[in-house]
């Protein structure tokens, strides 16, 4: 609910050009941190304009938590602005970043974030609409073995469809040898849109695969669908098989490898590292971009219920935001933040960021801070919101600083002045 303090609303304006801009293509900006006026106070949330819906939250604080701010003086950096259109980031063992572009190359930079090596020879993305080479990550054991594994569209005779392959990087960084495809969301689909395609590791070394329903009402319904791979979240091997003993490794006519379902475009994955669980970021449409906490075999009830509605507006099927057997959202936004790659904040350099959550946003050209306690969203702030970029990924480095890359090539750091 908006707030009708004007006081509060100033505060929380403030919020928004708490970070000035790098203006005339400067590549140093800094910002010192402001005290809260009262030691006890909160700002009003962050979010002032109206919302699409006129729909009401399942519980307090599920949108618009209080705002907070920043109390740590930070300085933000451009590292670089040569990159084409990256979509991930993934640190490597040294200190260095291994990035991928949309159009099909990896690049690798250096730890203080230029461009240093480009990696060709992949295999051929689709790049048209949301496609082309999207999320990567590396493998556990990298420093011994140095596999990586990402994910693109393919252009197969049915569609295009979400793949993930794996290889090793050669000795001298310019290539990755030994490729195969392990992996394809099925079935294929001739649309260009909501691939999902981030891919995180479990403990036990196997892969997290977000998997979006493709956008198209003709797919939309997948998502409810236990056959399909379609607006799901996936558990495989690094070979590429259902992990054993899934919450569907029983289920008649389901797919074994299924590990969550209801997903609209699930575009960012994360372990809490206090908790251990996974957490997503997933688009809605107009308004209900979501935040989740995934469970094994839950529901998490796309496209039956949602708090956002049609593009063309009016309801989304029967316009219902809870039905039993059906998982809601942690968080959600209504208008929408465009929620990319996310990151938890899992450094004591910046100590008040320990274990918050922190969210590429790309139509709303912010990174989003999300504080969370008890499972819940108990504040929230934009970061670098007057940058002008979309947000796309997002890493922890080894020294602490939060990084970022954006649609226009740029790699921000942030970290602590």
């Amino acid at each position: 609910m908006i707030t009708n303090h004007i006081k509060a609303l100033l505060v929380g304006a403030a919020l928004v050009a708490a970070i000035p801009a790098c203006k005339n293509g400067s590549e140093h900006t800094e910002t010192a941190g402001e005290e809260s006026p009262m030691p006890d106070s909160t700002y009003a949330p962050v979010e002032t304009k109206e919302p699409n819906s006129k729909y009401k939250p399942a519980f307090e604080g599920q949108t618009r938590a209080p705002g907070v701010k920043t109390k740590t003086p930070i300085s933000v950096t451009v590292l670089t602005s040569e990159l084409d259109h990256p979509w991930g980031i993934v640190n490597l063992p040294d200190g260095r970043f291994l990035v991928t572009e949309k159009t099909g190359t990896m690049r690798i930079l250096t730890a203080d974030g230029k461009p240093q090596k480009k990696i060709t020879g992949l295999p051929e993305v689709n790049s048209e609409g949301q496609g082309g080479l999207q999320d990567l990550n590396i493998d556990p054991q990298f420093a011994s073995n140095r596999m990586v594994y990402w994910t693109f569209s393919e252009k197969n005779p049915g569609g295009n469809l979400a793949a993930v392959a794996k290889g090793k990087l050669s000795a001298d960084e310019t290539k990755i040898e030994d490729i195969k495809v392990i992996y394809r969301v099925t079935p294929a689909f001739d649309g260009t849109l909501h691939y999902g395609s981030r891919i995180v590791f479990d403990k036990e070394g196997n892969i997290f695969l977000s998997a979006g329903e493709r956008s198209s009402t003709e797919t939309r319904e997948q998502a409810q669908q236990l056959n399909s791979s379609l607006g799901k979240i996936i558990h495989i091997t690094t070979d590429g098989k259902a992990v054993s003993n899934g919450p569907f490794a029983s289920t008649g006519n389901a797919r074994p490898e299924i590990y969550s379902y209801g997903h609209r475009n699930p575009n960012g994955l994360a372990f809490n590292p206090a908790t251990g669980d996974l957490w997503e970021s997933e688009f809605g449409p107009r308004g209900g971009d979501e935040i989740n906490i995934i469970r094994p075999g839950k529901n998490y009830g796309w496209p039956v219920i949602t708090y956002g509605i049609e593009y063309a507006g009016g309801k989304v099927l029967t316009g219902i935001q809870q039905k039993e057997g059906m998982e809601q959202p942690i968080y959600y936004w209504d208008p929408v933040l465009s929620p990319a790659g996310i990151t938890f904040y899992d450094s004591e350099v910046i100590s008040e960021w320990k274990n918050n959550l922190f969210v590429g946003g790309l139509s709303s050209m912010h990174i989003a801070r999300l504080v969370i306690k008890d499972d819940k969203v108990v504040g929230e702030e934009r970061l670098l919101a007057d940058e002008g970029q979309r947000f796309r990924a997002l890493t922890v480095g080894k020294d602490g600083a939060l990084y970022a890359v954006t649609d226009a090539g740029r790699l921000y750091k942030v970290s602590k002045k």
